[in-house]
């Protein structure tokens, strides 16, 4: 049977996260790919945003790393995750033919939308 697999959202508050990050620098590291790291705050947290959203789409695979998701812009600026290791791994062994990505962020919050289809 194929349809929708599984749901996810999340949403950050951009001040909390700055504060955090700013706390805690070795989190960027933990948390992004050297391709996200370099980007804004406001960006980061939609990015994180959207990889709390695809490991509750997902039910958090066990041995996931942050860096198994990135967030990636194809040609036309649209976001899709790229995935690898214990994240790519899941959506293999759920037989999960795509996985759709929303991302939204204003002045004081970042959200996104995952939703994984099989």
């Amino acid at each position: 049977m194929t349809g929708i697999w599984g749901v996810g959202v999340d949403v950050v508050d951009l001040g909390r996260f700055e504060r955090t990050l700013e706390r805690t620098p070795e989190l960027r590291s933990r948390l992004f790919t050297p391709a996200e790291a370099v980007l804004s705050t406001e960006r980061l947290a939609a990015r994180f945003a959207a990889k709390e959203a695809f490991v509750k789409a997902l039910r958090a695979p066990a041995g996931m790393s942050w860096q198994d998701i990135e967030v990636v812009l194809d040609e036309h600026g649209a976001p899709h995750l790229s995935l690898s290791g214990a994240a790519e791994a899941r959506v293999a062994d759920l037989g999960i033919t795509r996985v759709h990505v929303s991302l939204s962020h204003d002045t004081s919050v970042a959200t996104a939308f995952v939703v994984a289809e099989s």
